[in-house]
């Protein structure tokens, strides 16, 4: 990159993050100063550690071609003008005539593309290599995405009805996008929440997608007891992360593995389950809840944000902090979806095993070997897959890691996203290996 492209970043100057409060002071002074402007500069804190991201302001210039991407973040608006779509982009300067559909980035339920950030560096290379664009897009009413009101018609015994119109919500405002962007299909990479909704779009406009790569998704299996959600707020970040892991063969015995644990760990669930059992089904989200304590809030946040990232070390820990304070903080939206799609215990009410076999696209399903999430509901669905004809459906486990994969084992994830994105479209067999 040149001297004169490096000074871009350089010329707009950033605070630091703020300290994890760790005091009551400390947390009323975060949660005073926690607003639209403090949410901004905690997403553009992450995205400066890529060294082509140029940020908001700088001059419009023509593309740097020492630099093979240009990454930029904007406001896409959508059909209505209240609402829009934070979006961030990693763009080849240098088109390619075989480039390959850009990925698209899709976070879970109430994070925001700045998740991703371990992720970029190897994604924007790949597009640079390939000719083509990858993009991060906060959904409706989460990250930094417009905030605007959500709410079903649907009556609560009718089921079927609130899914619905809790999908629409987030799918109808993807596709507004896609066509805003101007895209004709596109890869996309789903975690979590992200995942099931980007199976439902899939479903909707099966001619947009051209694959799916599911990061521990939500919504999979029908077993309502095969999760225990409450581990994304308990257990520690996963450690033992190494250059030399790579994707293992998601085998019977890794699978049943990992079931076994969870199934340990749901047996020594305490009763406060049938607390927020009931808060779900009264449609409250645990942001609302942290959201209700006011001036601990951030105090309460940087209990989760010090245990569950600290392994990314105290500077990227800090920035991950400023960041989920800000966006759990701002206006609750989007995340209202929760008991409308899933039901208490992170299980769907209308499950994607269900719902999948339509599907003739590649999809790969990735899971942790320390993940809350239930892997055979990925299991079965590759081999539903397969018996309606589609035999390319894979499945991974990423050692070191739990829910969040991509970012307890960055560097395996990145390999596999890479290695998927690149595999012919046409090529492979029903896998549950590499």
């Amino acid at each position: 990159m040149s001297g004169s492209s490096a000074s871009l970043a350089e010329s707009i100057s950033l605070p630091p993050p703020r300290e994890i409060p760790s005091t009551f002071f400390a947390s009323v002074k975060s949660w005073w100063a926690a607003g639209e402007k403090e949410c901004a500069a905690s997403e553009e804190r992450l995205l400066r550690k890529l060294p082509y991201f140029r940020p908001a302001g700088s001059p419009a210039t023509t593309p740097d071609h020492a630099s093979p991407v240009i990454a930029r973040s904007q406001r896409v608006v959508l059909d209505d003008p209240k609402h829009y779509l934070n979006t961030f982009s990693m763009t080849a300067t240098s088109s390619s005539p075989d480039a390959p559909p850009p990925a698209v980035l899709l976070h879970g339920y109430g994070a925001g593309l700045g998740f991703f950030f371990q992720n970029f560096p190897a994604l924007g290379k790949w597009a640079g290599k390939r000719g083509t664009s990858v993009y991060a897009v906060d959904w409706l009413g989460m990250g930094r995405s417009a905030r605007v009101p959500f709410h079903v018609k649907a009556k609560r015994e009718d089921i079927d009805g609130r899914v619905r119109e809790a999908e629409s919500f987030f799918i109808d405002s993807l596709e507004q996008w896609r066509r805003k962007m101007g895209l004709e299909t596109m890869t996309l990479i789903g975690h979590s929440l992200g995942g099931y909704l980007s199976v439902a779009y899939a479903l909707r406009y099966p001619t947009r997608v051209h694959k799916l790569i599911l990061l521990s998704p939500a919504g999979i299996p029908r077993d309502p007891n095969s999760t225990v959600p409450s581990r994304e707020l308990t257990d520690p970040q996963t450690s033992g992360a190494s250059d030399q892991d790579h994707p293992e063969p998601a085998d019977p015995k890794r699978v049943q593995d990992l079931k076994s644990s969870q199934q340990e760990a749901q047996r020594q669930e305490s009763r406060s389950r049938k607390v927020l059992t009931y808060l779900w089904e009264q449609g409250w989200s645990p942001f609302q809840v942290v959201r209700s304590t006011l001036f601990w809030g951030p105090m309460l946040i940087g209990k989760y944000s010090s245990r569950r990232f600290i392994g990314l070390g105290e500077d990227d820990t800090r920035a991950m902090h400023d960041y989920i304070m800000n966006i759990t903080l701002a206006k609750g939206s989007g995340e209202y979806c929760i008991s409308h799609l899933l039901a208490p215990g992170a299980h769907a009410r209308r499950p994607m095993v269900d719902r999948i076999a339509p599907l003739k696209i590649p999809v790969t399903f990735v899971y942790g070997d320390h993940d809350w999430m239930d892997p055979e509901g990925g299991k079965e669905s590759v081999e539903r897959l397969r018996q309606a004809g589609n035999g390319l459906g894979r499945m991974y486990m990423i050692p070191h890691a739990g829910h969040h994969v991509y970012l307890d084992n960055p560097k395996a994830v990145n390999d596999l996203l890479i290695k998927e994105l690149d595999r012919p479209a046409g090529s492979g067999r029903t896998s549950y290996a590499a």
